[in-house]
């Protein structure tokens, strides 16, 4: 399974089944923590369902919850976060995602981020663009800081004079908020966030003309399971660029 129809394909279905898990757990149950620090019950219950319908489809799994899932032979890498913002999941606070990407050889090749709470999908395929609900996506070109409205996750080191921020709760959304033009910048407090918490919001960032970056100049296009970044995004270079220097 190569084409990224067929993969986007898959990926519709992935996020279809973690819904479902989700939503067969009790809602006393929700916010239940696991022995690993960070992580919730509910998390592992989406994970087993999406890496069941993953591993059928015989592509090679980097998860958040349950590693790495090599498989001979695969050309194909899926970067999978079964539920992103876990936190507002376990809450029943409706901003929370599966985030999913492909990599091939020459990197992104297409990427899912499902709004589970919502149902509002965005999608992104290599040199064929971004698309939330089947609309295509275009950054914002707001350039100035004091005119922009910013995505924070976490706290940053010092208040800075963007026009309004918001703090969400899911990197992944964040992005696609970027690649949405609904907002316009992203900003990290702290080298966090690992492949599966962007790797799609990515791809649909730079499909609809937004910058992101990682503020220490490291390649974002990663499936290391260790590998975290901080990142900056924006819908200009000239944002991203102000967006850096307060990283």
């Amino acid at each position: 399974m190569t084409s990224p129809d067929a993969l986007l394909e898959l990926f519709v279905d992935v996020g279809r089944v973690v819904r479902r898990a989700v939503d067969a757990i009790d809602t006393t149950d929700l916010r239940a923590r696991t022995d690993r620090a960070g992580q919730y019950a509910l998390d592992v219950v989406a994970d087993a369902e999406a890496c069941r319908v993953l591993q059928a489809a015989g592509v090679r799994i980097v998860s958040e919850e349950s590693g790495v899932h090599e498989r001979a032979g695969a050309t194909i890498t899926v970067v999978v976060d079964p539920v992103d913002g876990s936190t507002n999941c376990s809450r029943r606070i409706p901003y929370w995602a599966t985030s999913i990407c492909a990599l091939d050889a020459d990197g992104p090749l297409a990427g899912l981020v499902v709004n589970q709470a919502t149902g509002v999908s965005v999608t992104a395929v290599r040199g064929c663009g971004a698309f939330r609900d089947g609309v295509r996506m275009r950054a914002s070109t707001t350039k100035r800081v004091e005119d922009a409205m910013v995505y924070l996750t976490g706290t940053p080191p010092a208040v800075a004079p963007w026009k309004q921020f918001r703090a969400l709760g899911s990197a992944a959304l964040g992005l696609c908020e970027i690649a949405a033009g609904s907002l316009d910048g992203l900003l990290d407090a702290g080298g966090f966030h690992a492949p599966w918490d962007y790797l799609a919001g990515y791809l649909a960032c730079v499909e609809a003309g937004a910058v992101a970056r990682d503020a220490r100049g490291r390649t974002l296009v990663t499936d290391d399971p260790d590998a975290r970044r901080q990142l900056v995004a924006a819908g200009t270079p000239e944002l991203a660029d102000a967006l850096m220097s307060l990283a």
